[in-house]
């Protein structure tokens, strides 16, 4: 098969009857073209916070198993109801959670990776022209389990579906109409980018613009699937994700993003000897936990200082791995600072380029900001600022490149 799109529908999209009802009828629009349609979803508005908040009610620490049962239903809800609106419209449809779509993943419940697809029994529902919705967020390990993949994880099962049958395009339908060189709820002027490189989306999403989950991007890059990000609240043209040739030797800033979903570990006077490092961040390795920036201060007395960022979400366990780590090594006292956030700007040639972080610093200076920690690549600078300041600099930062006058169709 050779003429299948896979579309994706967030929460947003889904949030109540009269917007299920649109969707289905995109659905069919798409199906009548001549199109094979394989839709992925994710539990409705605010669901999945919902049921949450009812595991507390009954355990304040449920396990990751019994979770990923829970959190599962939410898609199912959705997929049974989005299959009943486009049976209403006399269209052949089937809904399908995870596990009867072939998605088997690993162990690592509340956030599973995808070992692999058989998309067999899609293709036998597409054979019979009928239109198949997914479960999205979820998967089965080979052992029977139902387990649910994390932050973006119908993102990610969109990608990895389209990939596995090879779709013609993969589109992603959210509650704005492209990728913005900034979040344009907060910064007015941001512009809409027609097209933007793997690379360049994969970094703007790790940054902490929420458009696209960057294990999807990863996956879309690997096995080269051309995506769309587009509104499903009205027909605009969205912004294409693809393989874009630029001219490496020219700075192109493409956005600016701020992350707020982070925090800071200081380990303080940590032994100045080979391997002691390793031995911290294997612990936070083992407990599944991801590390963004990491510096290392050299201190007098052949001590140093180690800090590192992580997702709020992580900050407990990684508090209580770095308490466990200072009492091994008998260092100093972890500190923690989760009122902090981190500011990037994305590009092509940034890492050549002194006048772009004269640029950047010398906007955060003006505007008082103490830059607390820095990392580089070579398409984005990340600077950890005080969250308070953090809006403010976003605005002026974008202003200073030029980005609420640029072309970004190019």
């Amino acid at each position: 098969m050779n003429n299948i799109i896979v579309q994706k529908y967030g929460g947003t999209s889904m949030g109540d009857a009269k917007r299920i009802k649109n969707v289905a009828n995109r659905i069919v629009k798409y199906k009548n073209k001549g199109n094979k349609m394989v839709v992925v979803v994710s539990a409705m508005g605010n669901t999945t916070n919902s049921l949450i908040e009812k595991a507390k009610e009954i355990n304040t620490s449920p396990s990751s198993r019994e979770m990923d049962m829970l959190l599962s239903t939410g898609e199912q809800i959705s997929i049974a109801l989005l299959a009943m609106a486009i049976e209403s419209l006399g269209e052949k449809v089937v809904s399908l959670t995870g596990a009867m779509s072939g998605i088997y993943t690993d162990q690592n419940h509340k956030k599973a990776r995808i070992n692999r697809i058989d998309p067999s029994r899609i293709f036998n529902e597409l054979k019979s022209d009928k239109i198949v919705i997914v479960a999205g967020f979820q998967g089965i390990t080979f052992d029977g389990n139902i387990t649910t993949l994390g932050r973006g994880g119908s993102d990610t099962s969109s990608v990895a579906i389209a990939a596995a049958t090879n779709a013609k395009l993969c589109e992603i339908y959210t509650d704005v109409d492209g990728v913005y060189s900034s979040d344009p709820r907060k910064v007015p002027k941001a512009q809409k980018m027609k097209e933007i490189s793997y690379d360049e989306m994969l970094e703007l999403a790790k940054l902490g613009a929420s458009v696209l989950h960057p294990r999807s991007v990863e996956l879309a890059r690997r096995h080269n699937v051309p995506l769309v990000v587009k509104s499903s609240f009205n027909d605009n043209e969205g912004t294409k994700i693809i393989e874009v040739n630029t001219n490496m030797e020219k700075v192109l800033i493409r956005g600016v993003t701020i992350d707020k979903n982070i925090a800071r570990i200081t380990v303080a006077n940590v032994p100045d000897k080979p391997g002691v490092a390793f031995k911290l961040f294997k612990k936070l390795a083992d407990n599944n936990i991801n590390i963004d920036m990491i510096i290392q201060n050299l201190n007098h007395e052949n001590s140093n200082d180690i800090s590192y960022t992580l997702s709020l979400e992580d900050l407990e366990n990684g508090k209580e791995i770095s308490n466990e780590f200072c009492k091994e090594i008998e260092g100093g006292k972890v500190l923690i600072k989760d009122n902090v956030n981190k500011l990037s700007i994305v590009g092509t040639g940034i890492a050549g380029s002194a006048e772009v972080a004269s640029k950047l610093f010398g906007t955060l200076y003006e505007l008082g900001i103490n830059i607390e920690m820095i990392s580089t690549s070579e398409i984005k600078i990340s600077c950890i600022i005080e969250d308070n300041m953090s809006d403010n600099a976003m605005q002026k930062v974008h202003s200073a490149f030029k980005l609420d006058k640029l072309e970004m169709s190019n």
